[in-house]
């Protein structure tokens, strides 16, 4: 078989064990729906406030389904010696990778259009004005955040402490990120901590591709942020990788 074939073989086992795990499919999918509706149900009147929160759970399932996933499972098949197991097969690494990754750009690219389709629906926020930003904007997102989450999983020393590492860094992002209210209201110290990281930057992004409708251009400089931080991302991730304990 040739690599793509390998990597097209490896992303349906990865598709099949991930829904053949319900905690792994409902914090994935239905967790950011229900904090969806849950906050929705309290602005359900006010325009505004549903047009900052639409793109903020986007990007929040962006993070979660990319940065936690690869953070959680790395660390995981890892310790149980999966990937060592692995890089004694023939199956080259780029194939087996491929297919690791792609499971969790699919649930990305799957997430964000059910908050779309879900805050169109149900409270009336508008189709996206400019898709092409948005799927810019995903694209980047989902390489910076998996590459990030691969380079974390290097730090965790074993799955039991997985969730206290990752969430260390996941809640405090999407508290001050602007996923449930405008990062304009933040006290100015935590607004400059936001202007830093990633996530407020793919929101930027989602955000005037859902509701501003002005083009990609208008966003190049949280583009630009979040492209640096993909490749800081890559580098430690490559850096830092092992394929065991």
């Amino acid at each position: 078989m040739s690599g793509v074939a390998l990597a097209w073989h490896q992303f349906r086992i990865e598709r099949k064990l991930f829904w053949r795990n319900p905690s792994a499919a409902f914090f994935s999918f239905i967790l950011p729906l229900t904090l969806l509706l849950l906050v929705a149900s309290v602005f359900a009147d006010d325009g505004d406030e549903l047009d900052v929160l639409i793109p903020g759970v986007a990007g929040m399932s962006i993070m979660a389904t990319t940065f936690n996933a690869m953070a959680y499972n790395l660390t995981f098949l890892r310790e149980q010696g999966i990937l060592k197991r692995m890089r004694g097969t023939p199956m080259p690494t780029a194939s087996y990778f491929a297919g690791f990754l792609g499971n969790s750009i699919a649930n990305a690219f799957v997430q964000v259009g059910l908050v779309i389709v879900v805050g169109h629906l149900l409270y009336d926020v508008s189709w996206p004005k400019d898709w092409f930003e948005l799927v810019i904007f995903t694209v980047v997102g989902v390489i910076t955040f998996g590459a990030l989450g691969i380079a974390l999983s290097h730090a965790i020393p074993n799955f039991d402490s997985a969730s206290a590492y990752v969430n260390a860094l996941f809640l405090p992002a999407i508290m001050i990120s602007g996923v449930f209210y405008s990062s304009d209201a933040l006290p100015a110290g935590l607004a400059a901590i936001a202007e830093i990281l990633p996530l407020k930057h793919v929101i930027d992004g989602y955000s005037d591709a859902i509701v501003g409708g002005q083009g990609i251009g208008s966003e190049l400089g949280a583009l630009a942020v979040l492209a640096a931080w993909g490749v800081l991302g890559v580098v430690l991730a490559i850096r830092g990788f092992r394929w065991q304990d």
